[in-house]
């Protein structure tokens, strides 16, 4: 399995407000705890492939699983054969061996012969957005500080484009910002810092990612 995550998609601090794309991820998930995972693996992950082998429905690459904790219970809300996003962004970054093997393996048939190796440091990923979205949002904005984003966060671009010489904002989810840490609140820590370093007109951000658990002082 890869890396479990959790994302926000309200567009509001406190999450409030319409539903988004995900405007930020923490991985590993804060609710999946080891007992909770194994009912995951038990009620979920081996009765979908075991569904899978009894259709002869052949398959290989990701499969998605967004789930819900209720109470002690995991509920599926959804499968995806992609990955999510932003829940990439927080889960790559904890893989420690190489990603193009392992895909490759999966296309060999020999992924039972790799060794996936994760990761025990915690990731964010917070999105960087245009004003007015989700709703009508204007393009064509200029962003400045990409350059000034220092080596604890690696900064994914989404929305943007180049006109002539300058990068423009060009959809409603235009930046994401990951840092990967021992602790999820240095995690957090750097990745606002960067986030502070980027600007442009109209842009927002979430400023509270991770900020309802107990190990992060706000």
């Amino acid at each position: 399995l890869l890396p479990t995550a959790k994302d926000y998609k309200r567009i509001g601090e406190g999450d409030t407000g319409l539903n988004t794309g995900g405007m930020g991820a923490l991985s590993p998930a804060p609710v999946a705890d080891e007992s909770f995972m194994q009912k995951v693996k038990e009620k979920i992950i081996d009765r979908t492939l075991s569904g899978l082998q009894k259709d002869k429905i052949e398959f290989e690459g990701f499969l998605f699983i967004g789930l819900m904790r209720v109470g002690d219970e995991p509920f599926v809300i959804e499968y995806n054969v992609r990955m999510g996003d932003p829940e990439t962004e927080a889960v790559l970054p904890r893989i420690d061996s190489d990603l193009l093997e392992h895909m490759k393996a999966v296309g060999e048939g020999s992924l039972s012969q790799q060794e996936l190796k994760i990761t025990e440091k915690r990731s964010c990923t917070v999105m960087m957005v245009s004003g007015g979205y989700p709703q009508a949002y204007e393009k064509g904005k200029k962003i400045t500080g990409t350059d000034n984003v220092d080596g604890s966060s690696i900064l994914f671009h989404a929305g943007t484009q180049m006109e002539g010489d300058e990068l423009v904002t060009h959809g409603g989810r235009v930046l994401t910002m990951t840092a990967v840490a021992e602790n999820l609140e240095s995690a957090l820590q750097q990745a606002y810092r960067n986030l502070q370093q980027i600007d442009f007109e109209g842009k927002y951000f979430r400023k509270d990612i991770g900020y309802e658990l107990n190990e992060v002082v706000r």
